[in-house]
């Protein structure tokens, strides 16, 4: 092989081991040994696990954002961009099986970007700017569009991660369900939506009902 094939190949192994073990289950040792190559090899191209992880991680993040931004960017109608990113999510989960069961693992504590959080964090930020104009055509508060994308672009993704396993219903069923409930409740929002049963002020502050003296509860 060429030094460019073999590093390739290192990096095809490992993103195979780390789907299947995670970071810390997966060594240089088993690395070196599924590729057929002596530990030196794979310190020689990325310096150690911890350099294999970085780029098998960056990769996958540049394919993910590159899906969703994508589906972010082509405009329409805001419940065809709600389709589009769910659409665009269970597409790379379906191709990308091993990349997607490593983003959403933990990273090591040296990894401090390239998380799937912070991807989802980055998506909802674009999120909020489509959201805030629809806020505001609606009128409805633009300054709480940064929390609704958080929990739109949340539900996508924690429906994702249960989908990867599931595997049930058809992604395109999935996609439907989810702009279902994002849609239709986004269509519905209230001006000022308030909680329909208010807890009393001691509870909310302390947990539990304020006792007095003569041990009643007030």
């Amino acid at each position: 092989m060429t030094a460019a094939q073999r590093r390739e190949q290192l990096l095809d192994v490992s993103r195979r081991l780390f789907a299947e073990k995670g970071f810390d289950q997966t060594s240089v040792e088993e690395i070196a040994s599924r590729a057929g190559v002596s530990k030196p090899v794979v310190y020689e191209h990325f310096g150690g696990k911890e350099g294999v992880y970085a780029v098998v991680v960056d990769r996958e993040i540049q394919a993910l954002t590159g899906a969703l931004t994508g589906a972010l960017e082509a405009g329409g109608h805001p419940q065809v961009l709600v389709e589009r990113t769910a659409l665009a999510l269970l597409d790379y989960i379906e191709s990308s099986t091993d990349g997607f069961r490593i983003l959403v693992r933990d990273s090591p504590v040296t990894q401090s970007t390239g998380t799937f959080s912070s991807l989802i964090g980055d998506v909802a930020m674009q999120v909020e700017h489509l959201l805030a104009d629809q806020f505001t055509r609606r009128g409805l508060d633009a300054r709480t569009a940064p929390i609704y994308a958080q929990m739109l672009v949340g539900m996508v993704a924690l429906t994702g991660q249960y989908w990867l396993d599931a595997r049930k219903p058809q992604k395109a069923e999935v996609a439907a369900h989810l702009v279902n409930l994002a849609w239709n409740g986004l269509a519905g929002l209230q001006r000022s939506p308030t909680l329909r049963g208010a807890m009393p002020a001691a509870v909310r502050g302390n947990g539990r009902a304020a006792t007095g003296r003569d041990g009643r509860t007030s």
